[in-house]
């Protein structure tokens, strides 16, 4: 199976830029004081979807265009990778089908259905709703795009590492949220290639904690899915994704679902951003290794920012997960 190459995310990157400008990476003043560290922002909540998986989906999508080979395209998603693959397929010209969860996020959904994708439920979690579409795909000779089994997808996503490695080439750790393990891939295949001793670290919810389990067991784990952070489940690991986490990322940590609440509310009190669960992991993490990266520059990806308004309420509820250092 061929796995990502700097080359290949070098490639991508001006596919990914013909339709979205590369996302801020900013210095957050307040959570640099509160950990001791230089920590920096990787803001894809900015992108025309409020997430990261329009990268992917566009390389996936404009490579295949140029080979003439997309007369449309379907995929399975939690949400936000069907946003992507809606609105680059839009942007292409092509029609979209997307299978999502039948208990989806009604943002998520909502957004679909604006980019013009067409909206199927089905089933109870993201590995039902990808076997649905696969099928799908077939019967209708369409493009299959799949979320952490697709390399095109994988280079995509790894353009938000290689905007990183670009601008901050002395970066010492990247949190990445961690779902499907394609963005961890990505970002970790450029961080690496790019910066010498850079390390990456990925994180998963603890109700969903099937690559953490694989990746720590070295290999593919079945693990149940009962989280609010939907950007961070998967069932059952992608094998790509899972290979390519296995031999590049440094280490895989599990975060509460209450850590997640914690950690938006922390999020838009101290960073002025508004994120998703997802979003959130990457803080979550640096504050669980805050011992680990005391004094290191180190970047945090802000995944996406498509949550409910009665999450957000949920968070705002909840102590924040660092305090203001004043005084």
């Amino acid at each position: 199976m061929q796995h990502p190459t700097l080359a290949g995310i070098e490639k991508a990157l001006p596919l990914v830029h013909a339709h979205m400008a590369p996302t801020p990476l900013v210095r957050a003043e307040l959570l640099s004081q509160a950990l001791d560290a230089e920590i920096w922002l990787k803001n894809e909540t900015v992108t025309p979807i409020a997430s990261f998986k329009l990268r992917g989906a566009l390389a996936c999508l404009a490579r295949a265009h140029a080979k003439g080979a997309l007369t449309g395209a379907v995929t399975a998603s939690t949400g936000n990778h069907g946003q992507g693959v809606a609105y680059a397929a839009r942007a292409l010209g092509a029609p979209a089908d997307i299978f999502l969860p039948a208990k989806a996020n009604p943002v998520k959904a909502a957004m679909i259905e604006a980019f013009g994708g067409r909206l199927h439920k089905v089933g109870h979690d993201i590995d039902v709703a990808k076997d649905a579409a696969r099928q799908h795909a077939r019967a209708k000779n369409m493009l299959f795009v799949d979320d952490g089994d697709d390399l095109d997808l994988m280079e995509g996503a790894g353009t938000c590492g290689l905007e990183i490695a670009n601008a901050l080439p002395n970066v010492d750790c990247v949190f990445v949220p961690v779902g499907g393990a394609n963005l961890i891939a990505g970002v970790a295949t450029a961080v690496k290639a790019k910066v010498k001793g850079a390390r990456v670290l990925g994180v998963q919810a603890k109700g969903s904690a099937s690559l953490h389990d694989s990746f720590h067991a070295k290999r593919k784990v079945e693990r149940p899915i009962d989280s609010i952070a939907d950007g961070l489940t998967q069932r059952v690991p992608p094998e790509l994704a899972f290979q390519v986490m296995c031999k590049l990322a440094d280490d895989m940590m599990l975060v509460s679902d209450e850590e997640l609440l914690a950690g938006i509310h922390a999020t838009a009190e101290q960073a002025h951003v508004l994120v998703e669960p997802a979003g959130a992991a990457a803080l979550c993490g640096a504050v669980a290794r805050r011992n680990e990266i005391k004094g290191k520059r180190v970047v945090l990806i802000l995944s996406g920012a498509n949550l409910t308004m009665d999450l957000f309420r949920r968070a705002l509820d909840t102590t924040p997960l660092l305090g203001l250092r004043h005084g």
